[in-house]
């Protein structure tokens, strides 16, 4: 079951491992469209704060309920309210709906993604409402704030957290956040999820051939805040390189594969691609609204020189979604792509090679019967799960499902 559904990335990275999406919950129009179109037979229940035990029970078995409850509350680039912001509050609706699937339909994990702006908001209370609830317990920060992965143990089972980063499971973008996994059953007869070793999760930092490109610029900032480990510099506000190609289909760079992951997976699409452009009131939307363009924190900055100054590399930094019309110095602009001495915006074909997905998967009709515009489509990929980054979770999880049984075998 899949919550905050938008363009259904978890499909697309679950359904090579044979599972089933058997309901979505999407109230924005243009991801509604494209769940209509592409899983016409799935049940989209709506809003997850009027899902009700009856229409969770209806689903049948659930094994898997995944959600990336609302960041903006969470993010240095939001409001900062924590979970008491309307949006971020959200996490408390998906663990009540978890609670109801497993009561009515035996669901046993639970899967939670943010932004690692989490560890900090509220001075790191926020996560430890978080890991507690979805554990049973209550915890407290500790003395030296939250790492990037840890375990709690708890009523409910044992949760599982881990920043990871999609450039280390084969796309050119560089997008960090946190992923929380609750086993609610046998967690003590099998291998973790989460918490593998560094060496088979493929988190090593990427190789750098020397001479093989430019390196960016520290992007100025006149805010306060930010700095290593932040969400500024976790989202590409500090970017050191960007990328050159993007790949077709996206896989892990090292260790074993999951099932459907593509081993052959470099298709050169652009020489280069820059820094994203930044500046106070750009309008980088298409439709002039301002809305649905992903954000990236880039080196650019015309406040300050009045200069372009472009870093070009091999990672892209994060693809984000536009929330309001003036872009300002921690929420970036579109991303663009530099093409001998000229710059353009990525294409959504592109973006969506970004973050792992099907070609086109996005051009789907919208609620009118019309081609899907782009500004819709350029929201739904910032605001979505790097697929490769689910699929191997995914395929973590199932190892983990089915442990006993292959040990038994």
């Amino acid at each position: 079951m899949s919550l905050f559904s938008g363009m259904e990335a978890a499909h697309l990275a679950w359904a090579p491992l044979g599972w089933e999406c058997v309901g979505v919950a999407e109230i924005d129009p243009a991801p509604c469209a494209l769940l209509a179109h592409r899983l016409p037979h799935v049940p989209n229940l709506g809003s997850v704060t009027d899902i009700t035990d009856e229409q969770i029970a209806a689903l049948g078995r659930i094994d898997v309920v995944i959600g990336g409850s609302p960041c903006q509350d969470l993010s240095v680039a939001g409001n900062r309210a924590g979970l008491a912001g309307a949006r971020s509050g959200l996490f408390h609706e998906q663990l009540r709906i978890f609670n109801a699937a497993r009561t009515f339909c035996g669901a046993r994990w639970l899967v939670w993604e943010n932004v690692p702006g989490a560890f900090s908001s509220n001075r790191g209370r926020d996560f430890a409402v978080v890991a507690g609830a979805l554990a049973g317990c209550e915890l407290d920060v500790p003395r030296d704030g939250w790492g990037n992965e840890g375990v709690a143990l708890g009523p409910n089972g044992l949760v599982e957290w881990s920043v990871l980063d999609a450039q280390w499971f084969g796309v050119a973008q560089r997008r960090r956040r946190v992923f929380a996994v609750l086993d609610t059953g046998d967690w003590a007869g099998r291998p973790p999820v989460l918490l593998e070793p560094d060496s088979l999760r493929g988190d090593s930092a990427p190789r750098r051939e020397a001479g093989e490109a430019v390196t960016g610029t520290l992007s100025a900032r006149t805010e306060g805040g930010g700095g290593l480990g932040t969400d500024f510099d976790c989202a590409g506000g500090l970017v050191p390189e960007v990328a050159p190609t993007l790949l077709a289909q996206g896989n892990r760079t090292g260790g074993d594969r999951p099932p459907g992951t593509s081993v052959d997976t470099c298709e050169s699409l652009i020489p280069e691609v820059a820094h994203t452009l930044r500046a106070d009131g750009f309008d980088a939307s298409e439709d002039g609204t301002g809305r649905g363009t992903p954000l990236v924190p880039v080196a650019f900055d015309c406040k300050s020189s009045g200069q372009a100054g472009f870093g070009v590399g091999e990672i892209a930094s994060t693809m984000r979604s536009m929330g309001h019309a003036n872009c300002h110095q921690n929420g970036g602009g579109h991303l663009a792509v530099q093409q001998g001495m000229q710059v353009r915006r990525l294409t959504p074909r592109e973006c969506e090679r970004l973050q792992g997905a099907t070609d086109d998967w996005t051009l789907v009709p919208n609620a009118k019967g019309k081609p899907m515009a782009d500004g819709p489509r350029y929201k739904m990929l910032g605001n979505s799960f790097a697929v490769p980054v689910i699929r191997w979770i995914g395929w973590r999880i199932q190892i983990a499902h089915t442990w006993l049984q292959r040990a038994a075998a």
